[in-house]
């Protein structure tokens, strides 16, 4: 069985999927964009104000599914530009503590909205 994870306190889905889902004990995230879900917009600012909202949502959708970044076994970071890869690691590494997540880094042609970063994540129970 698969549950629906959704919050208002992450940017809500613009297309057809859904924030997160549960499988059993593990949660795959969706992409987070650096979208204020207040606003709706991008927040201002470069790389490491976008990597700091991308973080906050993420934690968003998590505590919904009972998780935190304590929960994280895997990322994937899309950047518009791989020299932004040094500022975003700074901010990433911030989030982390112990044991970093397994993760793959790559720089696409452009992210929804004109955003600088995404960042989809898988967590486990337990």
């Amino acid at each position: 069985m698969k549950k629906v994870i959704s919050t208002p306190n992450a940017p809500a889905a613009i297309g057809p999927y859904s924030q997160a889902i549960e499988v059993g004990n593990m949660v795959f995230l969706s992409g987070q964009i650096p979208v204020n879900p207040a606003t709706g917009d991008v927040v201002e600012g470069g790389i490491k104000e976008q990597t700091t909202q991308v973080f906050e949502n993420i934690k968003a959708v998590l505590a919904e599914a009972g998780l935190t970044l304590d929960n994280v076994v895997k990322t994937t970071v899309f950047l518009a530009d791989i020299a932004m890869f040094v500022e975003m690691n700074e901010v990433y590494a911030s989030y982390f503590s112990g044991a970093y997540p397994a993760r793959s880094a790559f720089a696409v042609k452009q992210l929804p909205k004109g955003a600088l970063v995404e960042i989809e994540s898988i967590a486990v129970r337990g």
